[in-house]
């Protein structure tokens, strides 16, 4: 059982877990024949009300963690007391201002020094659950080419119909990962898995200069620090990979104001990490995809304008064989990219309109997020 020392901080161990796994994972190819160990840190703040799925689905594994830290950042609630009678080991930080990266750099600065560099730390929200061949299908990908591996996300049941299209946008996300043989675009700060190797590897190249974001191993710098991670691991020549098996699920937005926050967020903070990485080999792919984003953007505000005015004007154009092809060629690719998502998805995305409706609230939150980026705008940004 893996027992670090006393941390920094205050800390309260929980009861030793009872149960052991029933499948053993995967050893890492470079050394078959020694298990490395797993543990594993939440970060947390007030989620009392959702720790303890988190926590239940790590214990599920079937490569269970050595260790589950929750990191208890400014907590006001019970979330501690709950994550220690389920068998957690609970860091408390100590004068944090950096919300979950500055939570993160803290723990890891305690915990990583008691393990090995071929060891591994898993890195989950508190929101999220792991399916339970998370670990085990994790520790099967990594490789002395793989620096990392992310999860692969969906949205959770309920949010009315707004949840709905946000699980069918994670289902065509999924759906990509798997047709690209599982290369990460993001290691998701839902669930992703280090080798303890690499993220002292991260830290020394922040010291060194080589990647910005600060002398810790996230990015305190960043809005989005998953993103600006997955920059930092490929920079340093390691894979990123998010592979069938290794999903997770977890929350979906409930209201458009929180959605927009959220999704604005994301945006901004991929914009400010391409900015502040330059272009360069790793980078070059992510602003092809941002510079294509705003293209598809663009030009579907003009063809929604043209139609309406035409529209207006001339009355409803007629049926063109060629472009009914091609609208019904895009109707089927949308709707089996969701197929796994359920009947009501496949409904949703054979209607169309819903999602072109959700397609221009995204295109608007894109805008909005180029706008603040040239106009250098700062945010009030809070957790979500």
């Amino acid at each position: 059982m893996l027992d670090p020392a006393a941390p920094a901080g205050p800390a309260t161990r929980g009861p030793q877990p009872r149960r052991h796994a029933t499948r053993r994972a995967h050893a890492a190819p470079e050394e078959p024949t020694v298990r490395p160990r797993l543990a594993v840190l939440i970060p947390a703040h007030n989620e009392a009300d959702r720790i303890a799925a988190a926590i239940d689905g790590l214990w599920e594994q079937t490569r269970r963690p050595d260790l589950i830290v929750v990191v208890a950042d400014n907590c006001t609630d019970d979330t501690a007391a709950v994550a220690a009678a389920l068998g957690a080991q609970v860091f408390h930080t100590q004068g944090n201002t950096h919300k979950k990266a500055g939570a993160l750099n803290q723990a890891i600065a305690w915990i990583l020094p008691h393990l090995d560099d071929r060891d591994l730390l898993l890195v989950q929200d508190a929101d999220t659950v792991l399916n339970p061949w998370f670990a085990e299908t994790a520790l099967a990908t990594f490789n002395r080419k793989v620096g990392a591996v992310g999860g692969v996300f969906y949205g959770e049941q309920g949010g009315g119909f707004l949840g709905l299209l946000q699980r069918m946008e994670f289902h065509r996300y999924a759906w990509e990962l798997e047709r690209t043989g599982g290369k990460a675009q993001v290691l998701t700060g839902t669930g992703t898995m280090f080798r303890a190797r690499v993220l002292r590897e991260v830290r020394a190249a922040r010291r060194a200069g080589v990647i910005g974001g600060g002398s810790g191993y996230y990015s305190l710098a960043s809005l989005t620090e998953d993103d600006e991670m997955t920059k930092a691991v490929k920079t340093l020549g390691y894979r990123a990979m998010s592979p069938v098996g290794c999903e997770v699920v977890t929350e979906v937005m409930p209201t458009l104001g929180k959605l927009w926050h959220q999704r604005l967020r994301w945006q901004r903070g991929a914009l400010e990490n391409l900015r502040d990485y330059g272009w360069t080999r790793v980078t070059a792919r992510y602003f092809a995809q941002q510079f294509l984003m705003g293209f598809g953007a663009l030009s579907f505000l003009v063809y929604l304008t043209f139609m309406i005015t035409s529209t207006a004007l001339y009355g409803l154009p007629g049926l063109s064989p060629f472009w009914t092809a091609i609208g019904l060629l895009f109707v089927v690719e949308k709707t089996v990219s969701v197929r796994r998502a359920g009947p009501r998805a496949v409904l949703v995305a054979v209607l169309m309109l819903p999602e072109m409706l959700y397609d221009l609230f995204q295109h608007a939150v894109y805008f909005s997020s180029l706008w603040g980026l040239v106009r250098r705008s700062e945010e009030k940004w809070v957790s979500t």
